[in-house]
């Protein structure tokens, strides 16, 4: 392929640093990509992603979906059109991930008390306050 058809991404992190930037064909999946931001994040980081699917990409306010091609996801950019394109990289744990242990329900008046029970917080106990409105 043509070195000029190649499309040359780097990736911003959270504490602003950059990964990058890498040359992809048009035809290399944004799953493609994922795996080499995780092969490649540094190591010294207080956030590192486990793997591709705790990674999301971020171009122009939109999640890339790890089915679409480098080209799909090129246009507009609005830089100029063999210049470095920068995407946000965000690690995100997969939910399936954060376990619930216990979720009781007890409602009053019009509000519904939600408690839950998480091994990661702080606290033992957070309590959350959701609007109801009444029904008969």
């Amino acid at each position: 392929m043509p070195e000029e058809d190649l499309v040359e991404l780097k990736f911003r992190i959270y504490d602003g640093s950059d990964i990058g930037p890498f040359r992809y064909s048009p035809a290399s999946t944004v799953a493609m990509v994922k795996e080499r931001i995780v092969a490649d994040w540094p190591k010294d980081k207080k956030i590192v992603p486990k793997g591709a699917n705790d990674l999301k990409l971020i171009n122009a306010g939109k999640v890339l979906e790890n089915n679409k091609t480098v080209g799909q996801c090129r246009v507009p950019f609005g830089e100029l059109p063999r210049g470095v394109i920068t995407m946000h990289a965000v690690v995100q744990p997969s939910l399936a991930k954060a376990k619930t242990v216990q979720v009781v329900l007890v409602s009053a008046e019009s509000f519904l008390f939600v408690y839950k029970q998480k091994r990661r917080l702080t606290r033992p106990q957070e309590k959350v306050f959701v609007h109801v409105p009444y029904c008969n």
